[in-house]
């Protein structure tokens, strides 16, 4: 076991991060209309800047979804850029980093989240199981239309154009979400994609889209900037895959020599559904740097840093209730409850009034 811990710091590409602790994306529905960050969401990342790492919540680069649909951000055009900046200025005021992680929905958007009438897409023609939020409520996803090859390159297109605006916005970096059932990870996983062209069939072929993705942001961004992250076993929005631990870790190996900042795995810390435990086969598989999320609190996140299993650990709801979650772990402090009710609630309740443990103490 080695002495690496939370607050050792680590050479993270070529940025030094004070601690192993990550904030990990989390969607939270409080962009402004149009897609556009606001002051509050400044604020929001601001006070949570103390992590060694902030993965910014999901950001649309889907030129095409409803400015109006309460959903995610977004960074396609000039606006969204703007807020954007706003957000990645505060961060580096308060002395954090912050990586852009970016998304298209794929076959998980509902149509009335879409503009001029367009149908979700998706790698083949099959629906994703469970329900969307939309403005109207949960409803049932719809069938995707699978997307044809010329398609396929104007949506690699699109990760690019938005990495181009996330660099212009002063993001430190780039996390591409191949992970929980949106595009990319319906790509990859053979329950969702049935294709037989070059996008369907092998690993390879399934990992086509991924890659082609990883070269056009490399256009705007060094490889050692931008990091990947997978979800081999979850299986939220219906998503499955016949050999989880087989197929990502060849997808590992296919990413192992572009010189990833890192590959960012969510792999439950605690298995409840008998899915096989994927992180050992990924880290064998996987020379860089190695992020894992799951359900992780501070005791487990620990003992897999020891243990040489990963190089850092992602905490999501503990960051929504304590902005600042490690200055509360270094001083063994007690946590804020996560008020679930407000997670996708507009505004600052459940968003930016946590108290910090400074302001707690002054209350005593």
């Amino acid at each position: 076991m080695s002495t690496v811990s939370l607050f050792t710091p680590i050479e993270f590409g070529d940025l030094f991060l004070p601690n192993r602790i990550v904030m990990a994306p989390m969607t939270r529905r409080r962009a402004l209309y149009g897609k556009i960050p606001g002051e509050l969401n400044a604020l929001y990342y601001k006070q949570r800047s103390s992590a060694g790492l902030i993965v910014s919540e999901s950001v649309e680069v889907d030129p095409f979804s409803a400015i109006d649909v309460p959903t995610r951000p977004g960074l396609t055009n000039a606006a969204q850029e703007a807020g954007w900046r706003l957000v990645t200025h505060a961060v580096h005021a308060a002395g954090g980093k912050i990586f852009a992680q970016l998304s298209h929905m794929g076959r998980t958007a509902h149509p009335s989240q879409l503009l001029e009438g367009r149908q979700p897409v998706g790698p083949s023609a099959l629906a994703a199981a469970g329900t969307v939020y939309t403005s109207t409520g949960p409803e049932s996803y719809a069938t995707p239309r699978a997307l044809e090859i010329p398609e396929i390159g104007t949506i690699v297109s699109a990760f690019a154009s938005a990495a181009r605006r996330a660099r212009s916005a002063g993001f430190d970096g780039i996390e591409i979400h191949g992970a929980n059932g949106y595009l990319i990870d319906q790509f990859l996983r053979d329950g969702s994609n049935t294709r037989t062209d070059r996008y369907g069939g092998s690993v390879e072929n399934r990992t086509r889209f991924l890659l082609e993705i990883v070269a056009s942001i490399g256009m705007h961004w060094p490889a050692n900037r931008i990091g990947v992250r997978l979800s081999p076993t979850n299986s939220y929005q219906g998503m499955s895959d016949s050999d989880p631990l087989g197929h990502f870790s060849e997808i590992a190996t296919l990413l192992d020599p572009l010189g990833l900042a890192y590959l960012h795995i969510v792999d439950p810390a605690v298995q409840t559904s008998g899915q096989p435990v994927t992180r050992p086969a990924i880290r064998s598989s996987f020379g860089g740097t190695l992020i894992v999320a799951g359900g992780y609190e501070r005791t487990r996140a620990e003992k897999v840093l020891a243990s040489g299993g990963a190089d850092l650990v992602a905490f999501g709801e503990a960051f929504i209730a304590n902005p600042d979650l490690p200055h509360r772990w270094r001083q063994h402090a007690a946590l804020n409850v996560a008020d679930k009710s407000t997670f996708y609630t507009p505004g600052e309740q459940g968003y930016t009034d946590y108290p910090s443990l400074s302001w707690s103490l002054s209350r005593k």
